[in-house]
């Protein structure tokens, strides 16, 4: 058996970047998630069939992308547990850009609750895993100094997802609000999701050095390191 692969291709949208030309990554994170919905349901899973969220996303941006136009995305499974499973996307771009990211998603049954993979799942994605695991612990540091401090983030309605939680893409977005004029080099950065971020929720960004986190109420809902 062949170990599987799914590529895809996505032109860079205007929307897509920041005013330099440079493809945001809330942007890629979008397609990231949307090249792994689509590698499933490729598959042969129906949307309802499934439910997956986010634990964590590291993004190696060996090369920002600046002046490309067009992104191919190949993405494959890197690793499995219980109920978790890694996955390895390549963006390439037209003119140069390059990205190495690494999801690990957890799969949820229809009570929101972890949910074991199953014989079918192993089936189709235990070629490309090859006995590798996926690890959902978090190795960022838990909390800020002080979490009493730090710079207002609104929520939108446009960032809540069909759970009612504020969508994994737009937690990047707080990350460019901050560290935009780092991105535009070589680096690397995890965001770790801790617990889920709501449209109501009162959010604050606090920073220390190269670490980002975003919290409510004095508790850490995401943390971000930059590398």
């Amino acid at each position: 058996m062949t170990a599987r692969r799914f590529s895809a291709h996505r032109p860079i949208r205007l929307s897509d970047t920041d005013a330099n030309g440079r493809l945001r990554l809330d942007a890629v994170a979008r397609y990231l998630q949307d090249v792994a919905a689509d590698d499933v349901a490729d598959a042969g899973w129906s949307p309802d069939e499934h439910i997956w969220v986010v634990r964590r996303t590291a993004l190696d941006v060996a090369r920002p992308f600046l002046e490309d136009t067009q992104v191919e995305l190949v993405t494959w499974c890197a690793g499995i547990a219980a109920a978790a499973a890694a996955r390895r996307t390549t963006l390439a771009g037209d003119r140069g850009g390059r990205i190495e990211a690494e999801m690990i998603w957890i799969h949820l049954g229809p009570d929101l609750q972890p949910q074991r993979l199953g014989e079918r799942f192993r089936a189709v994605y235990g070629e490309s895993a090859a006995g590798r695991k996926a690890s959902t612990r978090l190795g960022l540091p838990g909390s800020p100094e002080t979490t009493g401090e730090g710079s207002r983030w609104q929520v939108r309605s446009a960032d809540i997802d069909r759970l009612g939680h504020m969508n994994n893409a737009a937690y990047w977005a707080a990350i460019e609000q901050r560290w935009n004029d780092r991105l535009g080099i070589p680096a690397q950065v995890v965001l770790e999701y801790r617990k889920p971020i709501d449209e109501l929720d009162e959010v604050l960004i606090a920073t220390a050095g190269d670490n980002l986190w975003l919290t409510v109420g004095g508790e850490v809902r995401a943390a971000a390191a930059y590398a």
